[in-house]
Formats: structure tokens, sequence, C-alpha cells
């Protein structure tokens, strides 16, 4: 089994360097990681300036650019093979509900399963890495498991898992979740530069506006390890018939005056 390692924390973060020791015996491991945190960066790719590719002393390789930079230039030049698997992490911190939209390390994976390839995007509910050692293990057990029932390097898939920073033994049995959602971030937060402009910083996540029952916020906080399914198309299906309708009102009536 060949997988590709990337994250949004940089090649140096400790759950990269986790991840990869976890699975470095199981298969054949390549990690292609952003040189610097990019989080929040979310599918975005470099397009007007160049990339550059350095090798670290471990052996990883790092990109002056995006998390998605990484896995695209993975894909389509820098490895000779094709990986059976993607997989980003482990993330300093959850990625649930809304926060998946941004996510760098959602983002890598993302671009994983565009080429079609299986994807796994892994993060810790928690900053600071506490437990960080539970976390590679239960990354380790899934994905062994996966490749026992033959679930990797067939049909393309793409999953978000969060797992909560406690040891393993308290960690409970995995729970497929939907999304939860968010409510309106905090206020962006200003302050004078050296030389007098105004800086804005973007606030913070807001808090769970739906952490009901079946969401992920939901069972990480009963300390389950939590799997959502992913999918790309962000057509309103449900909606598509009254946008039609809509449409045709709109181009059979008078345009307006400006």
């Amino acid at each position: 089994m060949k997988i590709l390692i990337s994250n949004d924390d940089g090649y140096q973060a400790p759950g990269i360097v986790a991840l990869y020791e976890a699975l470095k015996d199981v298969a054949q491991v390549e990690v292609v990681a952003p040189e610097h945190n990019n989080s929040a960066k979310s599918n975005a790719l470099t397009l007007y300036a160049p990339l550059y590719v350095h090798q670290a002393a471990n052996g990883f390789r790092y990109v002056n650019g995006t998390p998605a930079d990484c896995v695209h230039i993975a894909l389509t030049g820098l490895l000779d093979y094709r990986p059976d698997l993607v997989i980003s992490g482990i993330n300093n911190g959850a990625n649930m509900g809304d926060d998946t939209i941004y996510s760098g390390t959602v983002g890598a994976a993302m671009e994983g399963y565009l080429f079609g390839i299986p994807a796994i995007a892994f993060s810790q509910t928690e900053k600071g890495w506490g437990h960080l050692d539970a976390a590679a293990q239960t990354a380790r057990d899934l994905v062994l498991r996966m490749t026992q029932q033959q679930l990797v390097g067939t049909q393309p898939w793409l999953l978000n898992v969060n797992i909560p920073n406690l040891p393993l033994e308290e960690l409970k049995p995995m729970k497929v979740c939907r999304l939860g959602r968010r409510h309106t971030a905090e206020k962006v937060i200003t302050m004078d530069s050296p030389r007098g402009d105004t800086m804005y910083w973007i606030g913070s996540a807001g808090v769970a506006k739906d952490d009901a029952e079946g969401t992920d916020f939901h069972a990480s906080l009963q300390g389950h390890v939590t799997m959502t399914p992913l999918k790309v198309d962000l057509t309103d299906h449900d909606h598509l018939g009254y946008w039609a309708q809509t449409a045709s009102r709109l181009a059979a009536g008078p345009a307006a005056q400006a």
C-alpha cells in the first residue's frame, strides 16, 4: 500500500510527524506538506507564483504553498506512482461543522479525492496536541481495518475524522455523523500597526449553533471519534425545481430600468 500524507499545519508539526511514525511500517509513506502553517486555506491553489519543493533532513518534502498545492504537485509530477490513499493531518484542532469548508486539512484530502483517490482528513478536537499518541494510533487502526476490508485503492471516497484529545482507552467507539453548524464568527479584531495603519484580524469561530444528537459536535463532546463522509457537489438538489420555475419567470418578465 502506498500512502501520501499532507497537512495544513506545516511539515514540522507534531501531528504529521506522529501520523507518519504510526503508518510507516504498514505502508510505503510519502510526506509532501506545506513549509509553513496554512490553516483555513481550504482548496486554494497557487496559480500566479512559482512553487518550490525542498526535502527536510527526515525525508519529508515541503512546498512553499497551500495544502492543496502539495497534494496537487505530488499527484501530477512529483511522485512517479499513484498512491492508494491520501491522508491529511493530524490537525491541531477540530475540523467539524462549517469549519470543513475553510479547512486546509480537509482541502488537502479533498484534492486527493478529486484525483479519484480515497482520502481521509484527521483532526484532534482540541488544540495543543494532547494525547497525540492516541490519535495517531486511532488513525493507524482505521487505515488497517479499511485495508483489511479492501476499502483502500478502490473507488474514491472522502472522510472527515475528528478524534477527542483523550487517552486511547478512554476514546469511545467511532460514530458516523453529519456536520453540525456554527453561529456567525466573532467580530473582527482591529489594532493599529507601528505606522498608524489599521490592521484587521479575523475573529474566532462562533459557538456551535446545531450540535444536536447525530452531529459531529455532539458525538465528539461525548468522547466519540467521529467520521463524516463528505462530497464535493455543492448543487442544491432539493431546490433545483424551484429555481427552474423562478428562472422561467425572471426570463419572461420585463427587465427593470436603471
